[in-house]
């Protein structure tokens, strides 16, 4: 495997040629990828939202290219994170959980007495595979990144799969230890003053990579991946802007219910966290740095803009922090709320500003998307699933394709163990508890409210069997039974589970609602200096 990459790789660069050379003579685009984390598709007030608000992400779709149909290539972090950096789905790289998450026997060890023991998969990223950073710089591209990492500790860091630098990129899922407010306790990344907000610590990190590489050398294209860990847990923000979304949510009419079960687990009704909110607002001013330094540095003209997030809002487990309506679940789930994002592609010479692309497209494809638009040779044997976005971004076609998802594990935020095939308009769901599966139109049925196995069991019977075929082909892992499975252990637990959350969730609602709300003595310490 070690020798098919190897050689993967030098095809790349005798194509390419002298890769430095190459960049300054072509004048290569830089690139500005933006990553947000648990970020839904109606966080925004541009995707539907009434609440968030989100100028200057805003102002990258309404430059750009919106996809309507963007996906995240997985419905939790790390898998779709490594999906990005490879080009692959999931179940071909083998990332298919949140890496740290627990699997067969040490699930059970949790207490959760669910019917089957989740696969085993992948730890860190693959050695052998060429990342897109490493793709780009062997043709002559600056590599930063700021932010959250997920894909494996040390000896898979960012510095170990193609980044020159790494400010903030670790193991860690969350912005753990410190939450959003220095002191971070974050081992990749120099501590900022008591109060700095980590989102704009990240942002000024990155407008001053970009300040200090252009001034150095202006010739040479740069690829900067700003990672937010905006907006996973914890959710915190500062009293002012808790106030002011506070307000927003009075003046809207606050709902009397926010939350109902779906299945497994509660799930949120409303956008009117304030707590919430005043995080998104954080983070799209963060935005806003870098946005304002590339246009401040005259590079706005040459820079490639991407905006995504790696999985649906979270309106189930975690914080229960917002609402995917009229989409079906969130963040962990198979519906559409959790793997539905948004993605936003502004580009030099871009013709089709603020249009919408409902062509369904997904994470995998911006590696192959990032090399089309450098001048880049694509790597066929590298990006394997994804597909180069360029035609659609010039207004011309793609092949239709079927794009799948693998989650063979349950997950804190109800989710159940399944895999998933879309083609066209047509959507299966294969759970594995029972092997039942669920077949929805979602031209016709966004909110996945009614399985249509009854009226095109044709239709059932040729995704399905497409869905096995190709997850046999990349060697998917399965989830097992549990030889100590124990029904009623399993029934009693979740239903206590959904009691005793929707008396806690609805009780925490109207606390956070309240005019004299105060989480705790100093909000999280956030003497911010933004």
């Amino acid at each position: 495997m070690k020798f098919v990459t190897l050689s993967l790789l030098a095809t790349a660069l005798t194509v390419g040629g002298n890769a430095a050379e190459q960049a300054r003579s072509s004048k290569q685009p830089n690139i500005l990828f933006i990553l947000a984390d648990d970020f839904g598709w109606r966080d925004l007030a541009c995707t539907g939202s009434r609440y968030y608000e989100s100028p200057n992400i805003d102002g990258i779709a309404r430059n750009g290219v919106r996809f309507t149909q963007g996906y995240a290539a997985c419905q939790v972090s790390s898998p779709s994170r490594a999906s990005i950096m490879t080009g692959k789905f999931t179940a071909r790289h083998g990332i298919t959980n949140w890496i740290g998450e627990g699997s067969g026997e040490e699930w059970r060890k949790m207490g959760r007495h669910s019917k089957l023991l989740p696969a085993q998969y992948v730890w860190q990223l693959p050695k052998e595979d060429i990342t897109l950073p490493e793709a780009l710089k062997a043709h002559g591209y600056k590599t930063f990144m700021a932010g959250k990492w997920h894909l494996g500790g040390e000896g898979s860091y960012p510095e170990d799969h193609g980044f020159d630098i790494n400010i903030g990129g670790h193991e860690a899922g969350g912005p753990y230890p410190g939450g959003y407010f220095a002191p971070y306790g974050n081992p990749k990344m120099k501590e900022g003053p008591d109060g700095e907000n980590l989102s704009m610590r990240l942002a000024h990190e990155t407008a001053s990579f970009i300040e200090t590489h252009t001034r150095r050398n202006k010739k040479q294209p740069f690829f900067a991946f700003l990672s937010f860990y905006a907006v996973h847990a914890p959710i915190e923000t500062t009293e002012a802007k808790w106030r002011h979304f506070r307000n927003k949510a009075d003046s809207m009419g606050i709902a009397p219910v926010g939350f109902e079960v779906d299945r497994t687990l509660p799930v949120r009704l409303q956008q009117d966290n304030p707590i919430y909110a005043g995080l998104i607002q954080q983070m799209d001013d963060a935005v806003g740095v870098v946005l304002a330094k590339l246009h401040e540095l005259g590079l706005d003209e040459n820079t490639i803009i991407v905006f995504t997030s790696d999985n649906g809002g979270v309106s189930s487990g975690d914080a229960y922090a917002t609402s995917n309506y009229p989409l079906r679940g969130g963040k962990g789930r198979q519906w559409e709320g959790g793997i539905r994002v948004p993605l936003f592609i502004d580009f030099p010479g871009n013709t089709l500003k603020g249009d919408s692309c409902v062509v369904p497209v997904t994470g995998a494809d911006l590696y192959p998307t990032f090399l089309d638009m450098a001048g880049i040779p694509l790597i066929p044997g590298q990006h394997q699933d994804g597909v180069s976005l360029l035609p659609l971004l010039q207004g011309k076609s793609i092949p239709e394709r079927a794009l799948y998802w693998h989650y063979p594990h349950y997950g804190n935020q109800g989710g159940e163990p399944s895999s998933i095939i879309r083609q066209g308009d047509w959507k299966l769901i294969h759970y594995y508890e029972d092997g039942r599966d669920e077949l929805y139109n979602l031209r016709i049925d966004e909110t996945e409210s009614e399985p249509l196995n009854v009226q095109y069991p044709e239709k059932v019977e040729f995704l399905s069997e497409k869905l096995s075929v190709w997850l046999t082909e990349v060697g998917a892992r399965y989830p097992e039974p549990d030889p100590q499975y124990n029904p009623a252990a399993e029934a009693l637990y979740k239903k206590k589970t959904r009691e005793r959350m929707m008396k806690t969730l609805e009780a925490t609602r109207k606390k956070q609602l309240g005019k004299d709300f105060k989480p705790n003595a100093d909000w999280w310490g956030s003497e911010t200096k933004d």
